[in-house]
């Protein structure tokens, strides 16, 4: 090969090295002057004619005059353009691109122009000015335009297949014989350039569609770099052949080179016309454009246009400008994440909105709201003239419902639009990437609808600390329940998975604490059964009744107190349980529980003060002499029996949240727990405070909820038996003994004030007999004659006669 020969092939060379790290020059300059004041860069061009003259002093390359003024020809204008566009902006630089081709070729359509300043940020329409500095109102239309230009965007690459197909034919059936015949009618063509243009056709002839079925790989850069060459061997001064002289060659290499990235260089042809990460450089007008979007509702479908512009930002970083990479990755994600954030914070207060507008159309479904209905209808019936002053009347359920008119728009009716708008935005892509980050919109909205569920069924119990006011269980559960129905109808608006927004959420209410750290229903129930209800159960204030099985309030002058019947009735035990689940009712048993280990421990000392007189009374129980002298002499009688008490009311609400977790598991048929002889909660607190074996401890005496005493007598001594490996059966026999001997002692005493309480203490024994599983109706007989109970009954339901007659 002749020397010139080879300097063209270096130059050519040379010529593609010049231009990709022009290209990375031209970026840290564009950057640099967004930083620095325009006086400090004025002079540009100088500063890279002295980067291209230490480039030539480190390679020495010969023959560089016509590279030297191409290379200062394109950074020039390429410096002036970017200067342009800090003055113009991001997106306005191409109405003054427009402008200057309006002024080159006066063809172009009139309005072009001035739509061109339309796209800019921040910048609608404006006949008055045609200059692109004007200052011009911001546009909530160009969400509309990013989307669309997204939208084309995804099109270019779901049909790049067809594309492809429809462009390797171009190039194989058009653009290779139209070359063809253009070689074949040059007049000169020396050899080199005749091998290299003859490859041309050949390489172009040789593509067939079966490449593309077969998805190969297509690799045209060797194609490029030979017309890089051919430009160099025609561009010289002396060359026989001169690429002037031919313009159709220019032409149609120029059409092949653009038919030939849309093969294999599409991604960069879709970058190259449509990026837009000079975004990434107005953050602030950016930022504006979309909060002005936010806020017209015809725009909100548009707005997932903002986070999917920020994965454009990539493009701004080049190789040779790695220290950039950090802040534009953090830019980039930072704004991409406010941006979903209020997408998905908008959508999820609209959905909040509707449910609780759902729930106020549930709430007029209560029972408690048809008193009013019922109350209109008597006095209907009867005649009676309702009062002047009374109530407004409400609106039945249903009459939201019913329109004259379709144009008359209601408070769901925009709800439902605004979600919809919303919805689209949401559901318009699956995932993106945005710097090497995978980001999912429809995460970021169920992630707020969760936090905000969590907060509204909370919010839903009204549960006040300071007066202990709380709503009723049943009543929750009917908002929770009209909340849940519209988050499932969710699946017709957006992609979210609301299954498993509702088991999360419904999860964590059964916790302690939900994710935020936050309380749930479940820490606010169980606070507030033990300290409100039970507390005051304690106090007399709150009396257990068997038959209702629910606790009641006593009235008392002067004390207003809560309905406890209305928060512990079957059906708020039933509804307790599905709000809690069967963990918030484990967790709900465990506090219970706990306290009843404090009362044993307080017992456990009680018993171990009393120790001796109690292993005498044991031994000598049968001897009535002896146990006159014993009994006086057992201190804290009341305390015992205060204790034992509390246990058992503890014991009693313990057992009624669990029978209504029973229904509520048999109605999922669910199979539920077998019944244990000794109650497993109370046999573990009997380990932890490593209690022993006392069957003695019943003393003469009650009081308010007396009754509950069976219960706690039963569980504890079970528990205590359990615990220490003692016959259970054996030990309460023993124990009835004991305490039917007491008994028939105590019907003997003379002094009336001793044996006030005979017979309801005749009739607790008969309630532990009941509450056993381990005694019968049989042994209490053996031991206490059913006569006295026969009796007992009869003097009790008397008295109770008695206190009902009024006093005279």
């Amino acid at each position: 090969m002749s020397l010139p020969s080879i300097y063209q092939h270096k130059f050519a060379e040379k010529l593609t090295i010049l231009n990709d790290r022009g290209k990375g020059v031209l970026i840290r300059m564009y950057n640099i002057k967004k930083k620095i004041p325009h006086f400090k860069v004025e002079k540009t061009i100088e500063s890279s004619e002295v980067y291209q003259g230490h480039y030539r002093q480190e390679r020495k390359i010969n023959r560089h005059g016509i590279c030297r003024k191409l290379f200062l020809l394109k950074e020039s204008w390429r410096i002036c353009s970017h200067s342009n566009r800090n003055e113009f902006g991001a997106v306005r630089w191409p109405c003054f691109q427009l402008k200057l081709s309006d002024s080159i070729q006066p063809c172009l359509p009139p309005g072009t122009a001035i739509w061109g300043e339309g796209c800019g940020i921040g910048s609608p329409v404006t006949l008055g000015s045609r200059s692109p500095g004007a200052a011009l109102s911001p546009c909530s239309h160009i969400a509309e335009l990013l989307f669309f230009l997204e939208q084309l965007r995804t099109l270019v690459h779901r049909h790049s297949a067809v594309i492809q197909r429809y462009h390797i034919q171009y190039l194989a059936r058009f653009d290779a014989l139209l070359l063809s015949d253009i070689i074949q009618n040059l007049t000169v063509c020396p050899e080199e350039e005749s091998i290299i243009m003859s490859s041309f056709v050949s390489t172009l002839s040789s593509l067939t569609l079966k490449q593309v079925d077969k998805k190969e790989k297509f690799d045209f850069s060797g194609l490029r770099l030979d017309w890089f060459r051919l430009q160099a061997y025609t561009s010289v001064a002396k060359a026989p052949m001169q690429l002037r002289e031919s313009p159709d060659v220019s032409r149609v290499m120029n059409l092949i080179m653009f038919h030939s990235k849309m093969l294999d260089s599409l991604e960069e042809l879709v970058v190259e016309t449509s990026d837009l990460s000079a975004f990434c450089f107005y953050v602030r007008p950016f930022e504006k454009l979309f909060a002005l979007t936010m806020e017209e509702p015809a725009m909100l479908r548009f707005t997932i246009a903002f986070p999917l512009v920020c994965s454009h930002f990539a493009h701004c970083t080049h190789p040779m400008c790695p220290e950039e990479y950090p802040h534009l990755k953090s830019c980039s994600l930072g704004l991409c994440n406010n941006f979903l954030e209020e997408i998905a914070k908008q959508a999820t207060n609209c959905i909040m909105d509707a449910c609780a507008e759902q729930r106020k159309l549930s709430e007029q479904l209560l029972p408690k709201h048809c008193a009013s209905t019922i109350s209109k209808a008597r006095n209907k019936k009867a005649h009676k003239q309702p009062p002047k002053k009374g109530e407004p009347e409400r609106d039945k359920p249903g009459a939201e419902s019913q329109r004259k008119d379709r144009i008359v728009v209601t408070n769901m009716d925009k709800l439902h639009q605004m979600l919809s708008e919303l919805s689209l935005s949401v559901n318009h892509v699956p995932s993106f990437t945005v710097f090497e980050h995978v980001v999912t919109p429809a995460e970021y909205l169920s992630s707020h609808l969760e936090t905000r569920l969590n907060r509204s069924f909370v919010w839903m119990a009204s549960y006040s600390q300071a007066t202990q006011e709380i709503a009723r269980p049943s009543e929750v559960l009917a908002g929770l329940r009209s909340y849940i129905a519209f988050i499932q109808s969710l699946g017709q608006f957006t992609c979210v998975d609301a299954s498993r927004i509702i088991r999360n959420v419904l999860l964590q209410q059964t916790q302690p604490l939900d994710s935020s750290g936050e309380q749930t229903l479940t820490t606010i129930y169980t606070n507030w059964y033990l300290e409100a209800l039970l507390r005051q159960a304690s106090t007399g204030a709150i009396v257990l009744s068997p038959a209702m099985q629910a606790f009641i309030s006593v009235p008392r002058e002067g004390e207003q107190s809560f309905s406890a019947e209305e928060f512990s009735d079957i059906s708020e035990m039933r509804a307790l349980a599905e709000l809690l689940g069967p963990y918030g009712m484990k967790f709900l048993s465990d506090n219970l529980m706990w306290h009843v280990t404090s009362q044993v421990v307080e017992l456990k000392k009680l018993v171990t003060e009393n120790m001796d007189v109690l292993v005498q009374i044991r031994s000598n129980f049968y001897k009535p002499e002896q146990m006159v002298s014993l009994l006086p002499r057992l201190t804290s009688a009341d305390n015992v029996l205060k204790r034992m008490t509390i246990i058992g009311e503890i014991l009693s609400f313990r057992f009624m949240a669990q029978s209504g977790l029973c229904e509520v598991g048999a109605d999922l048929s669910l199979r539920g727990p077998c019944k244990a002889r000794a109650a497993p909660g109370v046999l573990l607190s009997m380990q932890a405070v490593g209690a022993k074996p006392r069957c003695l401890l019943l003393p003469a005496g009650y009081s308010n909820n007396i009754h509950c005493l069976a219960k706690a007598i039963i569980q504890v001594s079970a528990a205590l038996f359990t615990v220490h490996s003692k016959n259970i059966e054996t030990h309460l026999k023993e124990f009835l003994l004991l305490a039917s001997v007491s008994l028939l002692q105590l019907g003997q005493e003379t002094d009336k004030l001793r044996s006030k309480n005979r017979e309801s203490i005749s009739l607790l024994m008969h309630l532990i007999v009941e509450e056993s599983s381990f005694l019968t109706v049989d042994m209490l007989e053996t031991c206490f004659p059913y006569v006295l109970l026969r009796n007992a009954y009869r003097e009790v339901h008397r008295a109770f006669l008695l206190s009902k007659l009024p006093a005279h």
